[in-house]
């Protein structure tokens, strides 16, 4: 088996924190002590990264995510164990930082490149390809500080990845800039993997982790607590952050208690509501065989546990590829009042009506969720990640490509010579 291209051992950071400024002070004089305390950001990381491997790292604001990353390009030295990264490596962590903004574009990306690396004959060589990519024009020979913010983002992304590294590692850079360039970041990113890159990727889009990633790694108070594929990873990432710090112990165990459901897919929640059954029904009976354009319902039954002022029942279905296809709830739906102070011991039967599955063929997965108010970060009672999945196969309608059938006519009007 090859090396790992990433080796994370045993890794930790912490931060001097001092009661008063002369105590720093105090620390720096012959025998003036330690006047200190550890503040530990990270701490006993372990996990590896294979060549080629594109996985996703995701975690609360605060939870060690850019500390980590600042130990892996060697910014930042490691309090504790190591981080290991063979090949070079093309870092965008703050797209724009570092460059002089009194230097024109064309002084900044010499500069740039040489910082990583290059000769400056390798960066002349691929100037225009620099250029081109981040489209500024004319605008290269002006100082930087006349660039707008987006400009700024075109051309250091461009800078960043003029050339094919061994490791990649982006760090929400691709949350700034336009649709337009976005779609142009990704498909430079795509390449890059199709070459055999390794990609480390920060963000908190889950489509697009979910999309470009086959594995992730969800890092919470500087410790390690998920390693798995995306969907899973996010679907627990999603019930962290909808619970309070008094249930966070109560989840814990819930998801632990909850973690091989059938379908391979994470349960969670508080419990106060429990959904018993979920049931995909063609024509009556229970399937998992369906066809596109046929009308489907999806029955769910709940049992409410404890009294609860309201109540939601949500459906999201995905893709193959853990991709979020549609979704909605029944307080979307209109159906709050009919739901609200629901009573501990009562069951509820519930019926989504789908008039037309305008669905292309392949596999797709339901989510089934019990919640308050419009979506989960009101109190999760109940989420059934992969609750159920289905198959759907060609239906009577025109052939099309992609997910989704629009409902789309083409005219022809021609108009003689």
């Amino acid at each position: 088996m090859a090396e790992p291209t990433i080796t994370v051992s045993r890794l930790g950071k912490a931060f001097k924190r001092y009661a008063r400024i002369r105590h720093r002070l105090l620390e720096w004089l012959p025998g003036g002590g330690e006047h200190h305390e550890l503040r530990w950001v990270l701490s006993d990381l372990n996990f590896s990264i294979q060549p080629g491997e594109s996985v996703g790292l995701i975690g609360r604001n605060g939870a060690g995510k850019s500390t980590l990353l600042k130990l892996l390009t060697g910014t930042l030295i490691p309090t504790t164990g190591q981080a290991k990264i063979c090949g070079r490596v093309a870092a965008l962590l703050e797209l724009g930082m570092g460059f002089h903004p009194e230097q024109s574009g064309f002084d900044n990306v010499l500069m740039a490149g040489q910082l990583q690396g290059m000769t400056r004959g390798e960066v002349m060589a691929c100037m225009d390809d620099i250029v081109a990519f981040a489209e500024i024009g004319d605008a290269l020979m002006q100082p930087v500080r006349v660039y707008s913010s987006g400009m700024m983002v075109r051309l250091a992304f461009a800078t960043a990845t003029a050339f094919r590294p061994d490791v990649l590692i982006v760090d929400e850079a691709l949350a700034v800039g336009d649709a337009y360039f976005q779609h142009k970041c990704f498909k430079r990113i795509r390449e890059f993997q199709q070459q055999g890159v390794t990609l480390l990727f920060v963000s908190h889009d889950p489509l697009a982790v979910k999309s470009l990633c086959s594995r992730a790694l969800l890092i919470e108070g500087g410790k390690l607590v998920m390693d798995s594929n995306p969907a899973q990873v996010l679907d627990y990432y999603n019930a962290l952050i909808a619970l309070d710090e008094e249930r966070a112990e109560q989840h814990e165990q819930h998801v632990k208690a909850h973690e091989d459901v059938p379908g391979g897919g994470i349960r969670s929640g508080t419990g106060e509501a429990r959904i018993e059954s979920v049931k995909l029904l063609r024509n009556g009976l229970e399937t998992q065989q369906v066809f596109e354009g046929e009308t489907l319902n999806l029955r769910i039954n709940i049992l409410i546990c404890q009294e609860l002022p309201e109540l939601t029942v949500g459906i999201l279905l995905r893709d193959r590829l853990g991709n979020e296809i549609f979704g909605t709830n029944t307080y979307h739906l209109g159906l709050s009042e009919q739901l609200s102070n629901a009573k501990a011991g009562s069951h509820y039967n519930l019926t989504f009506h789908i008039a037309s599955l305008n669905l292309g063929v392949g596999s797709y997965s339901l989510t089934v969720a019990a919640h308050g108010a419009d979506s989960h970060l009101s109190g999760n009672y109940d989420w059934w990640d992969q609750a159920l999945t289905m198959e759907v196969g060609l239906g009577a309608g025109t052939p099309f490509t992609g997910v989704v059938r629009l409902p789309v006519s083409a005219s022809i009007h021609q108009t003689l010579a």
